[in-house]
């Protein structure tokens, strides 16, 4: 019996196209609610990031499950990367090529500088561009992700120069930098702990590269019809797209919810 839903926002409740939750979403949602089902966001956002979504919910896997909190803010785990790590990223700015970054702290977010690429990405995912400074202010802080706009080629150069961290990528222009052993199945771990729930009990839905560890964990893992072909390889179940009323067509297929007349 699903006790428990996890949900990506980008590309999963909220559609590229329109940047907007399907109605029938937030109806399935409401129903599951009705139905006693728990509701998590499980996000590569932080919680500052995550606005009105027209459905209230139980708490977050943000920052793909380096910060965990309840709705009210309540931080269940929380891990920042390394600090040689960071500073190591630092160096390689200074000393061989500069690229946008953007650094996640406890409850703000600053970018060494935007780009073309950049501008285009957060207004993509609808979210306000971070402030601006020099990120080395932050080589003392506990920093909890990065925004970093570099390609794949360069990611291993710049990777291997973190070996306490891990690169995550749901788009070819940017990668999320979260410490290593951190994901969202990690996050629904700690989620399902402090609301004793078990994991056989509960349902997840993604669309990206950060999904793929959270669908292969949860009870029944959902990959959205616009979907990469690695996530739908381990999802448990494939449905139509968010703009196809992906989420309220597999929870009616799953039978979780009825379908309204």
């Amino acid at each position: 019996m699903i006790k428990a839903a996890f949900f990506d926002i980008d590309g999963t409740l909220i559609s590229f196209k329109t940047h907007q939750i399907p109605a029938s979403t937030i109806d399935a949602i409401h129903q599951l609610q009705q139905q006693g089902v728990k509701i998590f966001l499980a996000t590569g956002r932080h919680p500052i990031w995550v606005q009105d979504l027209g459905f209230d919910f139980n708490g977050f896997v943000a920052l793909n499950g380096g910060l965990c909190t309840t709705r009210s803010g309540e931080v269940l785990y929380k891990k920042a990367l390394p600090a040689e790590d960071f500073k190591s990223m630092l160096k390689y700015q200074r000393e061989k090529k500069s690229f946008p970054c953007a650094c996640v702290l406890d409850n703000s977010i600053w970018a060494n500088y935007v780009n073309d690429t950049a501008i285009a990405l957060y207004n993509h995912v609808g979210v306000k561009l971070p402030d601006i400074q020099p990120i080395e202010n932050f080589a003392d802080q506990p920093v909890y992700q990065l925004i970093a706009f570099f390609n794949a080629e360069q990611e291993k150069e710049i990777m291997a120069n973190m070996p306490g961290c891990v690169a995550t990528r749901w788009h070819p222009d940017f990668a999320d930098v979260v410490p290593k052993g951190i994901d969202k199945g990690v996050g629904m771990d700690h989620i399902l702990a402090h609301y004793h729930l078990q994991l056989e009990d509960t349902i997840a839905f993604g669309d990206g590269g950060n999904d793929v560890a959270m669908l292969r964990h949860a009870g029944i893992g959902v990959a959205m019809g616009n979907a990469t072909d690695e996530v739908k390889s381990v999802a448990d179940y494939v449905t139509s797209s968010v703009d196809e009323d992906g989420i309220a067509k597999a929870l009616i297929s799953l039978g979780i919810i009825e379908e309204k007349k």
